[in-house]
């Protein structure tokens, strides 16, 4: 493997972050222990009127890792979280971390089925879910049989008070020995590259290192005991699992935990708490950008933002910016690196559109169908390697082999890398159009379209014809007051792309399909067009 400091982005990191990055070998849990130790009154939590300072939230974190422990739940054993935003998640995540139980995060909106098949592939024990969700699971009953059923809320007979057992339970003083690099801490589910769910294996010290590398990234601006984390994202969705809440239990942050992204909502907190860190997705920054009032809320609070789960249109970008004076790191994650690879540095150069820069220790590159690395600016898969690249799918070596081979993780992802060493992410390979022999990169029509004034949020996929293969077709909806002309629409497009790249099909909708943590479904707009067809 070239060595690092000979990769062309190396002369971008600040002068900090040139030093050998030190991950320690350190359990999940530990990230807790350490924090409440050093800020023990400092608040980890704000949710509405509930507050839990670390040494709180520790022995809560303890008193239900002992209910387990007695109730005979032991290292390894599979256990899910079906829980949205709330205190209960956080204090459920790491009772399991120090316990040595592998946590399964679970979207709260998927149905019986979803959830059965996910059961049925990590063979959970047992399952934690929101009160007003459980009928979900007792959905289950006769499918699957889970050892114990949690109830964040009051439960029927047959399940557990999650706050009963936290009430009245001694805190379990051992620490459960952990090998960290072998030992699971989370099991993400995704459909990577694929589109087949897989389960990411992330071992504690996965999680740890991208914790430490995330930090690094941001520097000594990011101060310990002194930051707020705007955690808008869910928790289940592994960018807000580590950008928000491991990072900030790392850094000993404030936890302001939304439970669901009302956007006036938001703001009025943002205007209360002051929030200095917001890891976001596209859906959230296109919310604020578009909200009448957003500069009377004080959004210059934020020292930091992220964004992540979906690629963030330059458009947003610049307004998001202008409005609130605050500056959005753009990168790259997925789950199966639990999740971040890339992302522009807080300091030196920033290149908006691209996805930045490797993390420290984190090494990237562009290879061809061969397996070849290409030279700069041309257009290969992205793959990567790195300390918090995960140890493999779960039962299913076949899809580990295609996406691990020599320790590099293949993404999916179509990019280049330019002359200074930065990434600039140009599509999926799966949904790359090819048009006419000619390829085409969804994100750069959508870049285009995002810059019409009277569009505010749009989606480009392929649909099937005869005779040029596929052609390009825009799904746009048309900001609120506004109404969309399609052929001054297509002008707008060719006055900023070739010929071949400007979609020839045009649909308006009220909103795009999304999935919960706001990443945009263009399976569901293709699907939805090959039925009309």
């Amino acid at each position: 493997m070239q060595k690092l400091e000979e990769r062309r982005w190396y002369q971008a990191y600040p002068e900090a972050m040139r030093r050998d990055i030190h991950i320690p070998e350190l359990p999940v849990y530990s990230l807790l222990e350490r924090t409440a130790a050093r800020f023990p009154d400092r608040l980890a939590i704000v949710q509405e009127e509930d507050r839990l300072t670390y040494k709180d939230l520790k022995g809560q974190v303890d008193r239900l890792a002992g209910a387990w422990d007695r109730l005979g739940l032991t290292k390894g054993e599979r256990i899910g979280l079906m829980i949205s935003n709330d205190p209960i998640y956080i204090i459920t995540y790491y009772a399991a971390m120090k316990l040595g139980l592998v946590v399964v995060q679970i979207n709260p909106r998927y149905t019986s089925r979803e959830l059965l098949q996910i059961a049925n592939d990590a063979e959970m024990a047992a399952i934690a879910v929101e009160e007003e969700i459980a009928a979900t699971v007792r959905q289950l009953k006769g499918l699957y049989a889970f050892k114990h059923c949690f109830i964040a809320g009051s439960p029927a007979s047959e399940e557990l008070s999650l706050t009963s057992l936290i009430e009245q339970t001694e805190p379990l003083k051992k620490n459960v020995p952990m090998h960290t690099k072998d030992d699971i801490a989370v099991i993400q589910y995704t459909g990577g590259t694929s589109g087949v769910m897989k389960g990411a294996m992330l071992t504690h010290y996965n999680l740890v290192a991208n914790v430490v590398q995330s930090y690094a990234m941001y520097g000594a601006d990011m101060e310990f005991g002194k930051e707020t984390v705007l955690t808008a994202t869910p928790l289940y969705h592994v960018y807000a699992m580590t950008s928000g809440m491991n990072l900030g239990i790392y850094i000993g942050a404030t936890n302001l935990l939304i439970k669901k992204f009302v956007v006036d909502d938001v703001l009025e907190k943002i205007k209360d708490h002051q929030p200095t860190f917001f890891p976001g997705v596209p859906r959230m920054y296109n919310a604020f950008i578009n909200h009448p009032q957003v500069r009377e809320y004080g959004l210059d609070c934020l020292k930091f933002c992220s964004s992540g789960s979906a690629p963030l249109p330059v458009e947003v970008i610049r307004k998001f910016e202008n409005i609130t004076g605050a500056v959005i790191g753009e990168g790259f994650g997925l789950s199966e690196a639990s999740p971040s690879t890339h992302r522009n540095p807080p300091k030196g150069v920033r290149k908006v559109g691209s996805i930045g820069i490797p993390l420290p220790g984190t090494d990237s590159k562009v290879v061809d169908d061969d397996n070849k690395e290409l030279p700069v600016n041309a257009v290969g898969e992205l793959v990567i390697k790195g300390p918090q690249i995960m140890k493999g799918y779960w039962n299913n070596e076949e899809e580990t082999q295609k996406s691990l081979r020599e320790g590099w993780l293949y993404t999916g992802d179509l990019a280049i890398q330019d002359e200074d060493g930065y990434f600039f992410i140009v599509g999926r390979k799966k949904e790359m159009i090819i048009n006419g022999g000619f390829n085409v990169y969804p994100q750069e029509v959508e870049n285009v379209l995002y810059e019409h004034p009277d569009i505010e949020e749009c989606a480009v996929a392929g649909v099937p014809d005869p005779e040029k293969g596929e052609l390009v077709k825009a799904y746009v909806v048309a900001k609120q007051g506004a109404s969309v002309d399609l052929e001054e629409l297509k002008g707008f497009c060719y006055r900023s792309l070739t010929p071949y790249k400007v979609p020839k099909l045009f649909e308006v909708l009220e909103a795009l399909p999304r999935n919960t943590v706001g990443k945009i479904l263009k399976r569901k707009l293709v699907g939805a067009e090959e039925e009309r067809n």
